[in-house]
This record gives structure tokens, sequence and C-alpha cells, in this order.
């Protein structure tokens, strides 16, 4: 069995959210079943950052999906991670591919794919999708179930 005592936020209960994300490390474990290639999905419903010019909030649902190569994001420094955008200003754009770069710097999957389908601001929804390549052959990969805006939620 892996040994997790050098992970910094799992199992602690003194977690405070960072102020930023440049802040806050995204950790990664082994992958429990490394002989094989699957899917790992993270739904972000609720996911929040600031626009950088008016500091208004922006509201998006984000799906990361990825297979993994050997190692697999550690969820509660994703939560964290994800949770300093709150206090971020940043657009659309930036947000997404940042959290797509910092995925991949942290575990390098085989495969990677985010969406960040983001709620209107000034009437216009601005999506944003970024993947890596093809996926692996023989890899399930769902649709991301996020329907065209239509008062998403």
């Amino acid at each position: 069995m892996p040994d997790y005592h050098d992970l910094r936020y799992l199992g602690q209960t003194d977690s405070p959210l960072p102020e930023s994300p440049e802040q806050t490390e995204l950790e990664a474990v082994p992958d429990p079943h490394a002989d094989i290639d699957y899917l790992v999905r993270f739904t972000v419903p609720e996911f929040t950052s600031l626009c950088p010019v008016t500091g208004q909030p922006d509201f998006a649902h984000l799906v990361v999906d990825y297979v993994p190569d050997g190692l697999i994001v550690e969820s509660k420094s994703l939560k964290l991670f994800l949770g300093a955008f709150r206090n971020h200003g940043a657009f659309h754009e930036d947000c997404t591919l940042l959290i797509a770069k910092r995925i991949q710097a942290a575990i390098q999957p085989k495969w990677l794919r985010i969406g960040g389908y983001w709620y209107p601001r000034g009437g216009i929804p601005i999506d944003v999708f970024y993947q890596t390549g093809e996926p692996p052959a023989g890899v399930w990969i769902p649709d991301q179930g996020v329907p065209p805006y239509r008062g998403r939620g």
C-alpha cells in the first residue's frame, strides 16, 4: 500500500482556501489501476472566478476528463485549487486553460479534456474547450452532458 503521509491537504482538518490558484499545490497519488486505461471525470457545477476588469463574479460548470498515466489527481487538493479562483481575476479562457495546464503538469495524463461552460454575462455564454489530442483507443469517453445554454443549471 502506498504511503500517503506526505500529502499536504488530504486528512488535514486545517486546510484553508488559498488566496490564489498560484498558491495552491495540485497533489498526485499513484494510480491504483495503472495496468488499464480508464477515464476519470471531475464535474464542478459551481465554479467561480472574477472578471479581471469589473471584479464581478463569473460562474461556470466545468467538466474535466482524463486518462491517467501512473498518477491521479488527489481530489481535495483539486477542490482547494479550484476554490482559489473565487478571488482570482481572469477571463474565462485563461481560467479554463490554466486549470488544464496545472492538471497536465501535476499528473501528465495520457489524455486530458476540459469543458468550461460559462454562464452568460452581457447576454453571451462563453464556452471554452481544450484537449491534449486523441484519447487512447478502447477508453469509453462519454459526452460531457452539459446542454447548450438555456438557463443552464
